[in-house]
């Protein structure tokens, strides 16, 4: 395949998955049942955080998780007490328990009432570069009491880690388009400063494509496909995440 051919086969399959019908077998819905900023930005954070595993059991759970909330995230994160964490205490998914959402939940109420929120947090790091804003997020996240089996469950790119969750997280915020699928509501982060979302579907058909080398999936394995996607869309690298991982999901194996 030659340039022009990969770049026909990038467009005609971000085209493909970039659009609603994306939402209904994604994460990213549990985020659409909200409106407000805050509400969208919070549950977004907290779906993206457990997602690992079968996608209907995500969603299943992150949506028991904002039944638990009584579907006002924000609102639950700016206000809970201790007493109020105790609402998680039957909470799991996979390895991540309940102990681990009560320090999540008490995090952003920290960054929310301290620190001006999430968006303000990241914008803040994207100054420099997203590995920067997610280094500087993960020390402020982890900044407030907790157990140290917690910390796993919020990846950081300080120790190689490909971070796959935030960045997905930080395209929901970022990117936007027309498509309806993606927020696009945090307006002061470039589009193009995004890193790629890589995990065992992008990364098998970056490989199959040519557009990743290096065998590890981590952060210097994100660099190199992010760049390489770059050079097709300096603006906007990252919505090619709709084709490799559709594609790589939903279509035969090359």
């Amino acid at each position: 395949m030659d340039r022009n051919q990969l770049l026909e086969f990038l467009e005609d399959y971000t085209l493909k998955y970039n659009r609603p019908e994306f939402i209904e077998n994604d994460p990213i819905q549990i985020p659409h049942q909200f409106s407000a900023k805050e509400d969208i930005e919070i549950a977004g954070f907290l779906a993206a955080s457990i997602a690992w595993g079968q996608r209907p059991v995500i969603i299943r759970n992150t949506n028991r998780l904002m039944e638990m909330m009584d579907y006002a995230p924000a609102d639950f994160v700016r206000n809970c007490s201790d007493t109020d964490l105790q609402v998680f205490d039957t909470f799991k998914h996979r390895t991540f328990q309940a102990v681990d959402m009560q320090f999540f939940i008490s995090s952003l109420q920290n960054i929310y009432l301290n620190f001006g929120g999430l968006e303000k947090v990241f914008e803040n790091g994207f100054t420099t570069n997203a590995k920067t804003a997610l280094i500087e997020f993960n020390t402020l996240f982890n900044s407030i009491s907790h157990l140290k089996r917690s910390e796993k469950h919020l990846s950081n790119p300080a120790k190689n880690s490909a971070a796959k969750r935030l960045n997905m997280y930080l395209r929901w915020m970022v990117r936007k388009d027309d498509s309806g699928v993606d927020f696009g509501i945090w307006r002061n982060i470039s589009p193009n400063k995004l890193m790629l979302p890589l995990d065992v579907h992008t990364s098998r058909i970056g490989r199959s494509l040519g557009l990743l080398l290096r065998k590890q999936n981590d952060w210097k394995a994100v660099t190199e496909i992010t760049e390489s996607l770059r050079s097709f869309d300096p603006n906007d690298p990252v919505k090619y995440d709709f084709a490799l991982f559709g594609f790589g999901v939903n279509e035969k194996k090359q």
